[in-house]
């Protein structure tokens, strides 16, 4: 039936992909990277070199989102914003719609500080919405990591909400 209908193969997979994430999931990976990796990547960086990320298997968008604020938070929402460029990707095409509208739930919130919440989005009826001026720096793409030449030139590349799902030989590849 796939090979007839080739639009149903990415209806099956958008069925049955586990897009489980949160912001800030895990906290103590996102303390390891706000004291200690982006400090080294920034030492590195000239005070104008644009900076790499890469989110590899960003479901609705919780991740990326989760670094621009720690990003911004960094280095000020000017040089945030003149100097990062955020590709975050998955293969998951509703997902990705879900993440590049940027709007989420007060449920979704739960783990982003008050002051991160009134810093970094707009509330717009119930839902919360990372604010379109710094939106402007994450850039959202359909990507298989499987068959899909990588993304170059990275200062960072978060992929945890992929790795987990491979077994070790397609970690490895």
């Amino acid at each position: 039936f796939l090979s007839v209908h080739s639009i149903e193969f990415t209806h099956l997979l958008n069925t049955i992909l586990i897009n489980v994430t949160s912001f800030f999931r895990d906290p103590e990976s996102w303390q390891y990277l706000s004291e200690e990796v982006l400090p080294r990547i920034l030492k590195r960086k000239g005070d104008n070199d644009v900076i790499r990320v890469w989110s590899a298997g960003c479901a609705s968008g919780e991740e990326p989102y989760s670094l621009a604020i720690l990003l911004a938070d960094t280095l000020g929402e000017a040089h945030f914003r003149q100097r990062v460029k955020i590709y975050a990707t998955d293969v998951d095409e509703d997902a990705l719609t879900q993440a590049r509208m940027a709007m989420y739930s007060e449920k979704s919130m739960e783990e982003v500080r008050p002051e991160h919440r009134s810093k970094y989005f707009e509330v717009i009826g119930s839902r919360f919405q990372f604010r379109p001026d710094l939106r402007r720096a994450i850039i959202f793409g359909h990507h298989d990591l499987m068959q899909d030449a990588p993304i170059s030139h990275l200062d960072l590349l978060l992929c945890r909400n992929t790795l987990m799902y491979f077994n070790a030989e397609t970690q490895g590849k």
